[in-house]
């Protein structure tokens, strides 16, 4: 028998910009027609993170996904935050309880951490990020869980980042063992794009993880893989993150 709460709260969605390639959607859309839930989940595609309150305003909403490049920008909308989201910094799941209230949650830093430990070796303990987005900042929190040190990569000066692209040499590359993208460079329809590090200092104790997953294989990876290194996209992470995210909604 329908519960008033599902009478009245019947939606999920996704909150980002230009999604309409969304993982999510799809997962979860697919979830709730296996299991005969009676949910929905759609898109909500905004050009600014000013509209976001809009999107809570139509008040039939049980939880919400966030992806780039409102993860950080979320946070001040949000009455409270997980103590994980508030050490990371960033929000990837909102859970709205019926009296209104919205509380923020990470479990990105969850799948990633799910989904890069089977593929560690015991040389793998310096790890470099690309980039420093909201991205980058679950996959620094897992990478400290796991005790692998690493430092950001990035295209511009900024306080968090010890290195530039331009600083990259062939033995920075060869002293760090894990390479992550957190970078949307190489993301569909931008196939022919990749982050511009020594691909030549790759070798076969090297994994190189990208958050993308579509397309499956980037650049960046078959790079990768065309020197011996052990590969992994974004896929997994995905699918772990999206079923920690549920957890917390049917909580």
């Amino acid at each position: 028998m329908e519960t008033k709460l599902e009478k009245s709260m019947s939606r999920f969605g996704l909150v980002g910009k230009n999604i309409e390639y969304s993982f999510s959607k799809a997962h979860f859309t697919t979830k709730f027609e296996n299991e005969q839930l009676p949910y929905s989940y759609e898109n909500f595609d905004i050009d600014t993170i000013l509209k976001f309150p809009e999107i809570l305003e139509q008040g039939d909403l049980m939880g919400l996904n966030v992806t780039i490049p409102y993860k950080e920008q979320v946070i001040p909308y949000l009455d409270s935050l997980h103590e994980t989201a508030s050490e990371i910094g960033a929000v990837n799941t909102i859970k709205i309880y019926a009296s209104g209230k919205t509380k923020g949650f990470n479990t990105d830093y969850y799948g990633f951490t799910e989904s890069i430990q089977p593929l560690l070796k015991p040389h793998h303990v310096k790890a470099l990020i690309l980039g420093t987005g909201g991205a980058s900042k679950a996959i620094a929190y897992a990478l400290k869980k796991l005790e692998i040190s690493f430092e950001y990569v990035s295209r511009s000066p900024n306080a968090k980042a010890k290195f530039l692209y331009t600083d990259l040499t062939e033995a920075i590359i060869r002293d760090h063992k894990i390479i992550i993208n957190c970078t949307p460079v190489g993301t569909h329809p931008n196939v022919n794009q990749c982050p511009d590090i020594p691909y030549d200092a790759i070798t076969k104790v090297h994994l190189l993880y990208d958050l993308i997953y579509n397309p499956i294989q980037t650049k960046f990876l078959i790079c990768g893989e065309i020197k011996g290194a052990t590969i992994c996209n974004g896929s997994k992470m995905l699918e772990y993150q999206a079923e920690k995210a549920w957890e917390i909604w049917s909580k």
